[in-house]
């Protein structure tokens, strides 16, 4: 892969990733997603790492949701056995729960839709003041994957994740704090210090307990799964809804920038 879509910096303890498709406000395709991945995995091997940054380039967005328009190329091998099991955005966001270090997701601008939900699977979340989160899927007429309607809920509570999914909005940063999504909201001007102070107080930290921890945290929270006598009957719904009118419909009229005229079908 080209490796130009997300690039990587290292400053003593902590590597930043940075979502570097500016003039898509960074949305995420296969490319980035399995990039992100291919890093994450790689820095995993490397102990001289103890945080890692996620940011987007361009300062109008984190990741304004999922572009499918590109195909990636020039797969990892192990990238490409994982393909055959999961879709892009799982193989991105597995890569970041699977790093034995903390990341932290520093947000300035939009984080809507898989951006989102790619944010949600860092362990911490930083946004500037002018930063607005949500998942808009009903607005669209999609059904969400289990895992990741799971990871709101294991983050907001179920109330906050039912809100979430349920009315598609596009939270400010008050209500997203109130609400669990981000840690901490600070001035534009001060998130990158703000983040890389925080960053470095993490990676000064015991390696080991770091570790152990976040291993703590993915096994107490991998215990809640869907059944799979269950998992059919999920997936056909999902795929129903990707077939509907609806979501044609939804789709048309989020890029027109209409009120869609949802018949259920």
């Amino acid at each position: 892969m080209s490796g130009n879509v997300v690039y990587m910096e290292k400053k003593g303890l902590v590597a930043t990733l940075v979502l570097n498709r500016p003039e898509k406000r960074n949305s995420l395709n296969p490319e980035i997603l399995l990039k992100i991945a291919e890093y994450m995995n790689d820095l995993s091997k490397d102990d001289d790492i103890k945080t890692v940054v996620i940011r987007g380039e361009g300062g109008k967005a984190f990741s304004s949701g999922y572009d499918i328009a590109e195909i990636p190329a020039d797969i990892p091998d192990e990238l490409t056995e994982e393909l055959k099991q999961k879709n892009p955005l799982e193989i991105g966001t597995s890569a970041i729960e699977r790093y034995p270090y903390p990341v932290i997701a520093m947000i300035d601008g939009y984080a809507l839709g898989a951006g989102c939900d790619l944010a949600m699977t860092c362990d911490i979340r930083i946004a500037s003041d002018r930063s607005k989160m949500g998942i808009p899927v009903s607005r669209m007429g999609v059904v969400y994957h289990p895992s990741g309607v799971q990871k709101f809920v294991n983050v907001i509570g179920l109330a906050n994740a039912k809100e979430v999914f349920f009315t598609g909005r596009y939270y400010d940063m008050e209500r997203a704090k109130e609400m669990g999504l981000v840690n901490y909201v600070v001035p534009k001007s001060d998130l990158q210090s703000f983040t890389y102070n925080m960053a470095e107080e993490i990676a000064g930290n015991a390696p080991l307990s770091l570790k152990g921890h976040k291993h703590i945290f993915k096994k107490i929270l991998h215990y809640q799964s869907v059944k799979r006598e269950d998992k059919n009957e999920i997936e056909k719904i999902i795929k129903d809804a990707f077939n509907s009118e609806d979501l044609k419909e939804g789709a048309g009229a989020f890029f027109e920038k209409r009120k869609p005229d949802f018949k259920g079908k």
